[in-house]
């Protein structure tokens, strides 16, 4: 099989241990354990396959806002992105709105350059997020915390 896009194709694998547990290995040996909740069957012991796709989607906008800002010469000291997320109610129950939270700050880091790379990542570059905003209408807001550069 031979996936498009920039040339290169991906291959993971994924291991079933009961009663719902996945362990994911990718083709380069990184590892990821997915399992559902005791009350759908499961143990716990990793995120759930849905709530992966959501830690996906934040890792992806987040390595383009972190690269982005670091081509603005933008002083970046600290991103998290938290994201919360609707589902349908029937089967297979995609993703119906997902609202992601950009928690920013830098010493000197202005909104403006914080929304450009927000905006470049969820319009043209992260493909996870692509992929999603086929079934879920995606929205956004940017926190930028005063930093004054004490610790």
């Amino acid at each position: 099989m031979h996936v498009a896009g920039d040339g290169r194709g991906m291959k993971i694998q994924a291991t079933w241990k009961a009663p719902t547990r996945f362990d994911g290995t990718t083709e380069g040996g990184t590892a990821t354990v997915m399992d559902s909740t005791p009350d759908q069957g499961g143990t716990g012991v990793g995120p759930s396959p849905m709530e992966t796709v959501l830690m996906a989607m934040a890792g992806c906008t987040g390595m383009d806002v972190a690269s982005i800002l670091a081509k603005m010469r933008a002083p970046l000291d600290r991103l998290t992105i938290a994201i919360e997320a609707d589902r349908a109610t029937e089967h297979p129950k995609v993703f119906t709105k997902i609202h992601i939270r950009y928690q920013v700050r830098g010493v000197g880091l202005k909104r403006e350059q914080v929304e450009k790379a927000v905006s470049l990542s969820l319009e043209k570059y992260c493909p996870v997020t692509a992929m999603l905003r086929k079934s879920a209408e995606v929205t956004y807001e940017v926190r930028l915390s005063a930093d004054t550069g004490a610790r």
